[in-house]
């Protein structure tokens, strides 16, 4: 069999995980054993962090909905309750939004 000279496959793997540790501290950023393990945690550490900014964002929705409700003299169940039983499908991102920066069309979805 042949010998095969891994020089420009070698080089090009080392380039890529090192480019994905790029601003990381101390020895992650340019030593390659470390480098390796630094980027499945990070991506690992990414994935968790996406599902936490969802959950924290619906969290956020629910707060501004019955914020906004209260003002209007209802509670958020009773709104949502309301909602439904009118088939009116707004979901709670879209309720938030109108909340947040258009009150006096949420007093009209509320007053219907």
């Amino acid at each position: 069999m042949p010998r095969v000279k891994r020089g420009t496959t070698h080089v090009k793997r080392r380039k890529n995980v090192l480019s994905k540790t790029k601003g990381m501290m101390w020895g992650r950023k340019n030593k390659i054993k470390l480098a390796k393990t630094a980027t499945i945690k990070a991506g690992a550490h990414a994935r968790t962090g996406r599902k936490l900014k969802k959950r924290t964002n619906r969290n956020l929705m629910t707060t501004r909905v019955n914020a906004a409700a209260r003002e209007a003299g209802t509670t958020y169940s009773k709104l949502i309750a309301a909602l439904k039983d009118r088939k009116i499908e707004l979901d709670r991102k879209v309720l938030s939004e109108i909340a947040m920066h258009h009150p006096e069309v949420f007093k009209k979805i509320i007053a219907e």
